[in-house]
């Protein structure tokens, strides 16, 4: 057994008794019948018995189909489930029914303009206009439709017009390469291309026309590209083919906001993996889908109330700007923010929480431990009154960062640690309004996420480090990847390991009180002398070290029963990598876990490799160690700093395999 970490928070009775996720459970006992004792009572019942869960999802929210569904849950085992069956809806329709004249829609500030506030009103008619745009230009249901914006309000009207209308959704934020757009947006052959000239990023200007160009060459089924002037006022269409303007598009005449219904697994967008090897995979989800998994989640699992400001750290390229706009769904103003999250310095994001008077703060965990190392103290510094809870995702959120959040952001609030990923647009753990939070710990499973930790032979553990499993279907599973007719991309990505049981790829120890552990990726696992130790324990002791930025670990199986443990770490500005580092860091290691934690190596880079989305290359990496060429081991277009994989392929030559 482990030890029970300390409890950092604890939800007060009106806390409790104000949470959206208590009004359900109150729900279900008036309406069902059910009445469970706590928590991981009801997670059972949800996971247990799904068409019940899911059905009672629909009828809470009211959920407006245009045909009534035949069945709840059909099909096979997965991939093959089908969900609701006959019924019509739309994820956009469901956006307005939430519209009102006492609060703004969207909030929006960058590094260029100030706060400013876009009025439900106005989100109608733009959204009106270019849904009409969209239409005169022949987009039809299940017509493909791009994006190359950043994280702007305009973005959140074109996905909304595209949406009403049943076209399927794709976005790149204008930071991707030309390569790495091409790779993604060409498997699903767009027909209308959303496009600014360029961005602004940590200060500097990014003239992003001649991209667009290339993009207009290498996208063969593009018939119109609708240019952005977000850079600079005076850049035209006319340089595109079959280009207009944004606000000529805007302008086409247009009634009253339509919405096309839609059946249940109807594609609404697609997302795409990471690609680190190869081209990225691209995840296609159901408009019914992900519309019963967001209420659900931003729910009962965030909390999110009408009026209230929503806000995440995000990128149109990553999972996360989706997930923010389902915080429409639920009555709230969402707040975006396009720029560095560290220009001019790491506090802005903690200034526009004050000055927006965000309720719920989302950023990642990375993000958190650079302000705890940079000694940033947001509660101190900046008018936190209104912020209500913090959400973490990205990496696992290592114990010290809990305490940093309470300690120097505010005492009184909720730490919501999540872990999801882009093949659901969501999170399978996360956080609970009714259980307290304990240091290093995500609070719990979400409800209808049948999620276990699985032994080498396939049999559910607990309290031990296992393979990240979910046993049943949820609705918003991927329906398909595009261009995998027979699935078996699909197949091969989630269940290759055990045939009909979900394997996510993550490490993860479940609590005997619910609660969670995830301990980086299973892909990238440390054998050490039998003994399997996660990354994100190697990554907690080191961010311990002040002198590191960031670091990278990776185990290599060589030739004779030889094992080779080399760490790769970045220092920070005016850091040398000393021998008395090196100590510190080996002694941390060997202190917080055991001698087997201690590298062979400690070795200092320029750069720690980073995928698009933020996600270290950790087996890309160990692929290159051990002697693949590095075509076959990364994607380089798939990369944020597709450069910094130089010094581990010289580093490579001199590995004795």
């Amino acid at each position: 057994m482990h030890e029970t970490p300390r409890q950092l928070w604890r939800p007060s009775p009106s806390f409790i008794r104000n949470s959206r996720l208590q009004h359900y459970l109150d729900w279900l006992a008036g309406n069902k019948g059910l009445q469970f004792e706590n928590y991981e009572a009801a997670w059972a019942w949800s996971v247990e018995d799904p068409p019940a869960f899911w059905e009672s999802v629909w009828q809470y929210f009211g959920v407006k189909s245009h045909w009534p569904y035949q069945s709840i849950l059909s099909g096979g085992p997965m991939p093959g489930a089908r969900w609701f069956e006959g019924s019509t809806l739309n994820y956009a329709e469901h956006i307005f029914r939430r519209k009102s004249t006492d609060r703004p829609a969207i909030l929006f500030r960058s590094e260029r303009h100030p706060l400013q506030a876009v009025s439900w009103q106005e989100l109608e008619q733009a959204v009106a206009g270019m849904a009409a745009f969209l239409k005169s230009a022949g987009v039809e249901k299940e017509d493909r439709v791009v994006a190359f914006l950043p994280n702007i309000p305009e973005a959140t009207i074109a996905f909304l017009a595209a949406c009403s209308i049943g076209a399927v959704w794709s976005s790149c934020s204008p930071d991707f390469g030309v390569n790495s757009v091409v790779d993604r947006f060409q498997q699903i052959e767009p027909k209308v291309l959303f496009a600014v000239d360029g961005y602004q990023y940590g200060g500097k200007p990014f003239d992003k026309m001649e991209v667009v160009q290339e993009l207009c060459r290498q996208l063969p089924s593009l018939e119109k590209v609708v240019l952005l002037p977000y850079l600079n006022e005076n850049s035209s269409a006319e340089q595109l083919p079959n280009g207009i303007s944004w606000q000529k598009a805007l302008e086409t005449p247009a009634g009253a906001l339509f919405f096309e219904p839609l059946p249940f697994g109807h594609p609404i967008w697609v997302l795409y993996s990471s690609g680190t090897t190869g081209i990225p995979k691209a995840i296609t989800h159901s408009q019914g889908g992900v519309l019963l998994e967001h209420l659900k989640y931003l729910a009962f699992h965030n909390d999110v109330h009408p009026g209230e400001r929503f806000f995440w750290f995000s990128t149109t390229g990553w999972m996360m700007w989706n997930f923010v706009q389902a915080a429409l769904l639920v009555g709230a103003t969402i707040v975006l923010y396009d720029g560095s999250p560290a220009y001019p310095n790491l506090d802005v994001l903690w200034q526009l929480a004050g000055e927006a008077g965000i309720n719920h703060f989302g950023t990642s965990a990375p993000y958190l431990v650079a302000c705890m190392k940079a000694g940033l103290t947001p509660g101190k510094d900046y008018d936190l009154s209104a912020l209500r809870s913090i959400g973490s995702t990205g990496a696992p959120l290592p114990p010290e960062a809990f305490d940093y959040v309470y300690q120097k952001i505010k005492e009184d609030l909720w730490l919501c640690s999540m872990s999801g990923g882009t093949d659901v647009c969501t999170a399978f753990v996360g956080g609970c309004p009714l259980e307290p939070v304990y240091e290093g710990e995500i609070q719990c499973r979400a409800l209808g996420c049948a999620l276990y930790a699985y032994d080498e032979e396939g049999q559910e553990i607990i309290d031990e480090v296992g393979e990240m499993v979910i046993t049943r279907p949820m609705p918003s599973m991927p329906i398909y990847f595009w261009n995998d007719a027979d699935k078996q991309k699909y197949l091969g990505s989630y269940f290759d390991m055990y045939p009909g049981i979900w394997r996510h790829g993550d490490w993860v120890r479940i609590t005997p009180r619910g609660s969670l552990l995830i301990l980086g990726r299973s892909d990238a696992t440390l054998n050490r002398q039998g003994v399997r130790i996660g990354t994100a324990e190697i990554y907690r002791a080191v961010d311990q070290v002040k002198e590191v930025k960031d670091s990278l670990i990776v185990n290599l199986e060589l030739s004779g029963g030889r094992h080779y443990m080399p760490l790769f770490v970045l220092m920070n500005e005016g850091q040398e990598l000393t021998e008395s580092v090196k100590t510190q860091i080996r002694q941390v290691l060997r202190s917080e876990y055991s001698p087997r934690h201690v590298p062979d190596e400690i070795i200092e880079v320029k750069d720690i490799p980073y995928t698009i989305s933020g996600k270290k290359l950790e087996a890309p990496v160990k692929k290159i160690l051990l002697g693949f060429p590095i075509h076959k081991a990364a994607n380089p277009d798939s990369m944020r700093n597709p450069e910094s994989l130089g010094f581990f392929v010289e580093f490579a030559r001199g590995v004795e395999r």
